[in-house]
């Protein structure tokens, strides 16, 4: 028999042709997000809310008071032990600096509070 049997070489292909297909698309280091699309959400009420402010030159405050990174630790643990569901609403100006912004979050999380979320402006129509 002088010809070459194919159809082994094309299983073999197309094999590979579906598993490239299925790899290729997790290979991808971006990340790709779809958010929803919303002018403002509405707040949830919750029981206990700690306010947390940090303006441009990166000083902060809690509710409108300025105050010291050891008394937002003092604070923060004081409302934990109160209730460990604690909110607190973090209101960061949009330069103020992402290192202290992510020093926030990690004093508030190391003395118990873990919900975290950032309080935003509506975009005007």
């Amino acid at each position: 028999m002088s010809d070459i049997n194919m159809t082994p070489l094309i299983d073999v292909m197309l094999v590979l042709l579906v598993i490239f297909m299925v790899t290729a698309p997790l290979m991808s280091s971006s990340l790709r997000l779809d958010l929803p699309k919303a002018d403002g959400a509405k707040p949830l009420e919750a029981a206990a809310v700690l306010a947390v402010g940090l303006d441009r030159e990166g000083r902060l405050f809690i509710g409108e008071q300025r105050s010291s990174l050891d008394e937002l630790r003092q604070k923060a643990k004081e409302a934990a032990e109160k209730n460990p569901a604690t909110e607190v609403h973090l209101r960061a100006d949009s330069t103020a600096p992402y290192g202290k912004v992510a020093e926030l979050i990690g004093l508030l999380q190391q003395a118990g509070l873990t919900r975290i979320g950032f309080v935003a402006e509506a975009k005007a129509p």
